[in-house]
């Protein structure tokens, strides 16, 4: 590991412009000290000749490695496993940095040596449109939170090239799930489970690009089998490392993150999926323990399933959770009851 060097890593899979836009983003830091590896995950375009040509013009180190189609997670895995950095910076092929983004979180690392993760403002634009929208600051990246959880159990609630790692917190929480979807979000739950401190930076630090083209690994993860089974290992990570970061059973944040898993549930069944369906359900029941009126909703949606099948069971349930007295009941708080 060299002191004070920055290994960026960046997987990509057939978008040679974008990947050239993201690696010309790393070029123009004003901080020197810089490394970049660029993981080509089974390419079968050009991607892989501009890779080879970004690394012979660059005047900081560029690596170029080659694997099998393998996915987000096991792409950065690989390029981690070959980063020398102190810290890592984690890049998406179509999302920029910008140019005081390292001088300013590495300093602030520097400073503040108890803290694992720096990050900073970042701003999103929706290439949807022309000229593209923009939100500014994205989801909570403007705020100062001092630790990943209990936030992280409703979102993640920052974008890939906006914390900047200690590359000592990364080789502590185990690698990359080899998962296309949710992988991000399970690994950074990794993090908050150590407990590690954030530090953030009043700094305009990257753009998360979206609607760039019409692949995208996030589409589908409602329908597509794989994705939904990678969800259901996440998300039961998730809540584990909620855990032990001392997420308290009835904080509001477990009560949002139920609601979302029992969706999940109801997707899951919709698709045909019941084993991933049931997966999702039961980590629903273990999140709502604490909040009766959750656990009667979902009681029901699961006697509705059995009784009258997937396309009914959400209209069934509904209707009779709306309309009985005693579910008004239980959704008082303990206190006044």
């Amino acid at each position: 590991m060299n002191q004070g060097l920055v290994s960026t890593i960046i997987p990509v899979y057939n978008r040679p412009r974008l990947l050239a836009e993201a690696v010309r983003s790393v070029l123009q830091q004003t901080y020197p000290s810089i490394e970049i590896v660029i993981v080509d995950d089974g390419s079968t375009d050009a991607t892989a000749d501009v890779a080879d040509t970004l690394s012979r013009e660059a005047i900081i180190p560029v690596k170029v490695i080659r694997q099998v189609n393998s996915g987000p997670g096991a792409a950065r895995q690989r390029g981690l496993d070959e980063a020398r950095g102190e810290f890592i910076q984690f890049l998406d092929s179509d999302d920029l940095l910008l140019p005081a983004k390292f001088s300013a979180q590495v300093a602030t690392l520097q400073r503040r040596p108890e803290c694992g993760i720096c990050y900073g403002p970042s701003a999103e634009e929706n290439h949807a449109s022309n000229p593209p929208g923009r939100d500014c600051p994205m989801r909570a990246t403007g705020e100062l939170i001092d630790h990943l959880f209990p936030r992280l159990l409703t979102e993640r609630w920052w974008t890939t090239s906006s914390p900047l790692y200690r590359r000592t917190l990364l080789d502590q929480i185990g690698p990359w799930q080899p998962w296309i979807n949710e992988e991000d979000w399970e690994y950074d739950a990794r993090c908050g489970s150590t407990g590690t401190r954030l530090v953030w930076v009043n700094e305009l630090c990257s753009i998360r690009r979206i609607n760039l083209s019409e692949e995208h690994l996030s589409a589908g993860g409602s329908t597509n089998p794989r994705k939904l089974a990678d969800r259901a290992m996440a998300r039961r990570s998730i809540l584990e490392c909620a855990g032990k970061a001392g997420v308290q059973p009835r904080a509001p944040e477990m009560m949002h993150f139920s609601k979302a898993v029992f969706l999940l549930a109801r997707q899951s069944a919709l698709a045909g999926e019941r084993s991933i369906s049931a997966q999702f359900d039961r980590l629903a029941q273990q999140a709502a323990r604490p909040f009766m009126l959750i656990r009667i909703k979902q009681i029901l949606w699961r006697l509705a399933l059995s009784l009258v099948g997937t396309g009914c069971a959400d209209s069934l349930s509904s209707f009779v959770f709306n309309r009985h007295q005693i579910f008004r009941f239980f959704s008082r708080p303990f206190s006044e009851r």
